[in-house]
């Protein structure tokens, strides 16, 4: 097995490190968690184990990892609905784009037009990896449609 990350961004460029990480990692509603009062939102997610595929392995492997933002000013959501606790999305990537320095907005993008933007004094987040996915979280049911819902 690969070691696990644990990678930090403090920039856009250490950004789109962790962007590419993440990149097709099965997120389900249930495991986005907006904790207002400390100014943190944190995402489960079962990752592609891109270091193996690099490394010449044939069969997907998938790691369970938790991505967290903090300095979170606000949290949007749109064409998510947050109530359907069991949809599961695919995070397509995680863009930054600054306002006055240091702060700006983080972009998380999901299949099918979702997106979760968090507006932020200034750039931290953080991926670790917490170990392989055992317990079959990569067979998440993809089956729910979506709808236009801002936390």
């Amino acid at each position: 097995m690969t070691a696990r990350l644990k990678l930090i961004a403090l920039d856009a460029d250490d950004l789109a490190v962790i962007s590419a990480h993440v990149q097709d990692a099965r997120v389900q509603i249930s495991d986005i968690i907006w904790r207002q009062g400390e100014k943190r939102l944190v995402v489960g997610m079962s990752r592609l184990d891109w270091e193996q595929t690099l490394q010449g392995e044939t069969s997907p492997r998938r790691l369970i990892a938790a991505l967290r933002f903090d300095r979170v000013l606000s949290c949007k959501s749109r064409n998510l609905d947050l109530e359907s606790r069991d949809a599961a999305l695919d995070l397509l990537g995680i863009e930054f784009h600054p306002a006055e320095a240091p702060s700006g907005s983080a972009l998380l993008l999901f299949s099918h037009g979702g997106a979760l933007r968090l507006d932020v004094e200034c750039l931290e987040c953080e991926l670790t990896d917490l170990g392989t996915d055992d317990i079959g979280t990569s067979d998440i049911d993809e089956g729910g449609e979506s709808s236009a819902l801002d936390a």
